[in-house]
């Protein structure tokens, strides 16, 4: 098992593979996302938290995710248009993955494994779950899809 979030890599929506090395010093809020989810409207509060933290340090990282009611169809192309379009993102977006399985993205294995759910269970449970992750890399708590982007924002503020 990894140390820290940085040891695991993951490509861009544009396909480019990057590091997450990149975002060594930074607070992440990394979130599983879908275009057709009735938790979709979150994103406006993602990129608010983005665009009003990120000077002092929060990136917002988002996974978008088809496991859940099919919620996320779309190519990449299709994904950062909606994203673009609807609720104006700029912050990064990744290709497409999965965030249970066997095909599980190996940094979604390691997040789930640091900050369990419910009962200690594992596995993501829908779109939109949470993870917040400190300047060391060390994730730090899992938040459930029903909570709000901007009810973080005192956690996220702890860490900045």
């Amino acid at each position: 098992m990894s140390n820290s979030i940085y040891d695991f890599r993951a490509s861009r929506l544009n396909g480019e593979e990057e590091q997450l090395e990149v975002y060594r010093g930074k607070v992440l809020l990394i979130v599983n996302t879908a275009s057709e989810c009735g938790f979709t409207p979150q994103y406006a509060g993602l990129e608010t938290l983005y665009r009003n933290l990120g000077v002092r340090g929060l990136v917002v990282l988002g996974f978008p995710c088809n496991q859940f009611g099919a919620q996320e169809p779309g190519d990449a192309a299709a994904i950062g248009q909606f994203c673009q379009a609807n609720f104006g993102v700029s912050f990064p977006m990744f290709a497409k993955i999965d965030v249970n399985g066997d095909n599980a993205h190996p940094l979604y294995n390691y997040l789930k494994h640091e900050a369990a759910g419910l009962l200690g269970t594992e596995a993501i449970k829908w779109n939109f779950t949470k993870f917040l992750v400190d300047r060391n890399g060390q994730v730090v708590e899992r938040y459930a899809p029903a909570t709000k982007p901007e009810e973080l924002t005192p956690a996220i503020e702890a860490l900045l």
